[in-house]
């Protein structure tokens, strides 16, 4: 048996490829949209893909597994379990409890695990070439490394009210007639790993077990005494912000994500019609370089991505296909680099990349407006806003800050005002650089903070004075009511 492990480190996420090396069959589990890794790890190992499937309909990314089922003609599975407003909108194969999929010696089984979702499905593999007995259960957001996958996005992001509470309970049965019952030998590889939101505290190891899990995670201590009460109140306390285009990637993963078939490479577009369309706003650029380049200058209304590696989840947080079809120009510095950016978007459903530019110069230029952290109080601004989850916030800000989650701004614009400058900040600037460039586009004047809360601290820090010289307070911050 083959099992490959595929992760997305920008959105801390992982498929699987499970083949049969008797057959040459393989099926792949919960894939996303830029589906080449797939065929060419199939290809490497001589293998064909004959079945693709997905642990649940998704939040975090579009889903790719009817990209792959086009593009391989193999079958599509899905889940039918989670009653009937949790069905699948297309056409495809349908999984119920304990219903099972095989490929050659291969046996996978689906195990319905709702909690984090109502129709989620866990798949239990047997390699019938060595034993009849499971030995990997493919867990999606159910069971991570040492976290459980968090059950309020329906609420946060579906539009649910107090579905956390039900998903809880229902995640509490799970492990307990699901998981608890497999045995500790069972290899357990989930959906996502450090830093993916659908959590609070995933692990970076890529795997664990259920044996490990029974002893050593946070919830163990809970079901070994029968406390679901206990189990709610922690499983439920800290979840992290939810971005709001999680909201978009439920509709769509359900209905079905758009298949779009091959990719050409993009083209390097001609500068003169470039700077016409950025003119006329019917082109918007993806700027993707450092912070530090961007505040040297950059286009008009640009999208300032600093982190090349995050490109789909900031690039979400600041383009929002659904009320906005501006096609996109890429700023790269070839066409294997524009394409590899490209790969990032469509990963969250930003289709509309029409090609791109090596250069800025020629394009209507902009350099936006950066403020140190000595002429913060001296300066006339509207509003101090924080950009960071409310965790951070919590942990301290500036004084007088308001909080708004950066993959928020862009919904809340209504909450802001327009009359004056509003300086915004986050930790190191990055984040602040998405959800300041995205503001500007939408018409604010914005005024982002010189290193962001870490420049801010270092320079409110007590520093060496002769005695009975005032310090600034770098102290911890007074509570200020969050934006939204």
């Amino acid at each position: 048996m083959l099992l490959e492990r595929i992760y997305d480190h920008d959105l801390s996420q992982a498929s699987y490829l499970i083949g049969c090396q008797k057959t040459g069959e393989a099926i792949v589990v919960d894939p996303r949209r830029d589906i080449q890794e797939y065929l060419d790890l199939a290809a490497r190992n001589g293998m064909q893909i004959t079945a693709v499937t997905e642990t649940h309909i998704h939040a975090d990314y579009l889903s790719g597994s009817r990209e792959l089922a086009h593009a391989t003609g193999a079958t599509l599975w899905v889940s039918a379990e989670g009653g009937p407003d949790w069905q699948y909108g297309f056409e495809a194969e349908r999984l119920h409890d304990r219903d099972t999929v095989t490929l050659g010696n291969i046996t996978l089984q689906a195990l319905h695990t709702p909690g984090h979702t109502p129709e989620h499905l866990s798949f239990l593999v047997t390699d019938g070439a060595v034993t009849t007995e499971p030995g990997y259960l493919l867990s999606g957001d159910f069971v991570f490394a040492g976290d459980l996958g968090r059950p309020d996005l329906l609420d946060e992001a579906a539009g649910g009210v107090d579905t956390r509470f039900e998903g809880a309970r229902q995640l509490f049965a799970s492990l307990r007639d699901v998981f608890l019952t497999l045995p500790d030998h069972v290899q357990v590889f989930p959906g996502h790993g450090a830093g993916s939101p659908c959590g609070k505290a995933l692990g970076a190891l890529p795997s664990t077990s259920v044996g490990y899990e029974r002893l050593y995670s946070w919830w163990g201590r809970h079901l070994a005494a029968e406390d679901e009460g206990g189990f709610i109140h922690e499983l439920l306390d800290g979840q992290p912000d939810a971005h709001a285009y999680f909201g978009r990637m439920k509709h769509q993963n359900r209905q079905g994500p758009e298949v779009m078939g091959p990719r050409a490479g993009l083209a390097e577009l001609d500068m003169d019609t470039v700077a016409a369309g950025l003119d006329n706003e019917s082109l918007v650029l993806v700027d993707a370089r450092p912070v530090e380049a961007v505040h040297r200058g950059t286009v008009r209304d640009a999208l300032s991505l600093p982190n090349p590696g995050k490109v789909a989840s900031h690039g979400a947080w600041a383009y929002d296909p659904e009320q906005d079809s501006t096609p996109i120009v890429l700023l790269a510095e070839d066409g294997e680099q524009a394409h590899r950016l490209w790969d990032h978007l469509v990963r969250v459903g930003i289709d509309r990349v029409v090609g791109y530019v090596k250069s800025i110069e020629g394009l209507p230029s902009s350099t936006p407006l950066v403020l140190s952290p000595a002429d913060l109080d001296s300066t006339d601004h509207a509003l101090l806003l924080d950009v960071r989850s409310k965790g951070e916030y919590a942990d301290g800000h500036i004084p007088g800050a308001r909080q708004l989650n950066a993959g928020k701004v862009l919904w809340n614009l209504d909450a802001l005002p327009r009359q004056r400058v509003i300086v915004t900040y986050c930790q190191t600037g990055i984040r602040n650089s998405v959800a300041a460039s995205a503001l500007r586009r939408a018409g604010f004047t914005i005024a982002e903070l010189e290193g962001s809360y870490a420049g801010w601290q270092t320079w409110a820090a007590p520093s060496p004075e002769p005695s009975g010289t005032p310090m600034r307070d770098a102290g911890r911050a007074p509570t200020a009511e969050p934006v939204a």
